[in-house]
C-alpha cells in the first residue's frame, strides 16, 4: 500500500506520516530523493536520473532542482524514486505529494491519497515552533505567506484537494489529528 500526503507548507503533513510510520509503514518524503541526490547519498537508489554537483541542499536549491529534474524525467520522477528508494517495503507513506502527476502515479500505484489543510495563520505557528533549518529565511507572517503564495503559484496544492481520497482539516491537537488518520489506517490495512 502506498499512501500519499498533500498540503500546504506546515499543515501537518509530516506529522501525518509519522503516524502512519508508527503502524509500520516506511516513510518518506519527496524531497528525500532531492536532498541525496544534491548530497551525492544515493547507494539505497536501483536507478538515478543523474547526478548533480554536490550542494546544500536548501529550500531554494530542492524547488530548483525538483522543478528541474520534473521538467526532464516527467512530473512524477520524485515518487518514482521515492518508491524505489524504499522499494523493500511492503507499505510506504510519501510525505510532499505535490502535483497532479504525483498522485495520478501514487493512484496507479493501488495508493491512496491524503489532502492536509489548516489556516495560514496555524501553519505559520506551526513552522515557527518547528525551527526548521530549511524555513530559517522565514521571520514574519509575511515572510510566510510570501513562500506560501509562491508554492502555491508553483503547485497549485489547492487546486489537488479534489484528487484526495482523504481531506483532513487539521486545526485540532495532535491527539485529533492521530484519531482521524488511525480512522483512516484502519480503513485501508485493515
Amino acid at each position: 500500500m502506498i499512501i500519499g500526503v498533500v498540503g500546504k507548507i506546515a499543515a501537518g503533513k509530516t506529522t501525518i506520516a509519522r503516524f502512519f510510520e508508527e503502524k509500520g509503514f516506511c516513510r518518506v518524503s519527496c524531497s528525500d530523493p532531492l536532498i541525496d541526490l544534491l548530497t551525492h547519498n544515493v547507494s539505497s537508489y536501483s536507478w538515478i536520473p543523474e547526478l548533480p554537483e554536490k550542494v546544500e541542499p536548501t529550500r531554494d536549491r530542492l524547488i530548483e532542482f525538483g522543478k528541474y529534474l520534473k521538467d526532464r524525467y516527467g512530473e512524477d520522477v520524485l515518487i518514482r524514486l521515492a518508491v524505489d528508494k524504499k522499494r523493500d517495503c511492503r507499505n510506504i507513506v510519501i510525505d510532499g505529494v505535490r502535483s497532479e502527476g504525483e498522485i495520478n502515479t501514487v493512484k496507479r500505484l493501488g495508493g491512496r491519497v491524503i489532502y492536509v489543510e489548516a489556516s495560514p495563520e496555524t501553519r505559520f505557528r506551526r513552522l515557527v515552533k518547528r525551527k526548521a533549518s530549511k524555513d530559517r529565511t522565514i521571520k514574519s507572517f509575511n515572510d510566510f505567506k510570501t513562500m506560501d503564495d509562491a508554492e502555491e503559484r508553483l503547485y497549485r496544492t489547492s487546486e489537488l484537494k479534489g484528487m484526495a481520497d482523504y481531506v483532513i482539516m487539521n486545526e485540532g491537537t495532535l491527539e485529533e489529528l492521530k484519531k482521524k488518520v488511525e480512522g483512516i489506517i484502519t480503513e485501508v490495512v485493515g
